[in-house]
């Protein structure tokens, strides 16, 4: 006798059951355009777009619908690179998020008349390797664990002998 066939058709999956995560869209993609040549790496930090070109942050990407002074390209440089990169960056200062007055890390805002060729310059300067543009992350720049500052070297114990005794035959000796 022959068994009856199960119904194989799949069901249509519906969305309340498997609510399917919208993925976030990329902001400024044209950047990561501009510097694809380079294979960079991306990772959402502070819920930003971090871009990393080998070892070094170069640049992040950030379009919020709330404290919408900040959005625009961030650039990973140090103070010593200001004077310098704002000759070529009029428009760009210091993010306001941070709550300081100069920080290392500096914007070129989205609400600047010259904000996509401002953004598109920075994506050739991080093309030609340009060391004011870049920062290697601490968590990278040794493979070696950092020593906290007034921790106590651990006390040195003298090695524990452990005797073995050998599992021969016993001699009559």
């Amino acid at each position: 006798m022959l068994k009856p066939r199960r119904n194989t058709t799949p069901l249509p999956l519906d969305d309340t059951f498997f609510p399917i995560k919208q993925r976030k869209l990329v902001p400024h993609e044209f950047v990561l355009d501009a510097i694809a040549p380079l294979s960079p790496e991306t990772r959402p930090m502070f819920g930003c777009l971090a871009i990393y070109v080998h070892d070094k942050i170069v640049l992040i990407l950030r379009d919020k619908p709330t404290q919408t002074a900040d959005n625009g390209v961030w650039l990973a440089t140090t103070e010593e690179h200001h004077q310098s990169l704002r000759l070529e960056f009029p428009n760009m200062r210091s993010i306001q998020l941070l709550g300081k007055n100069v920080t290392g890390w500096q914007v070129l805002p989205v609400d600047a008349q010259d904000f996509e060729e401002a953004a598109l310059h920075a994506c050739d300067l991080v093309l030609a390797d340009d060391p004011r543009i870049g920062k290697v992350p601490a968590s990278r720049r040794s493979s070696k664990p950092a020593a906290k500052k007034g921790a106590k070297s651990p006390k040195r114990t003298k090695p524990v002998r452990i005797s073995v005794k050998s599992r021969g035959k016993k001699s009559g000796r």
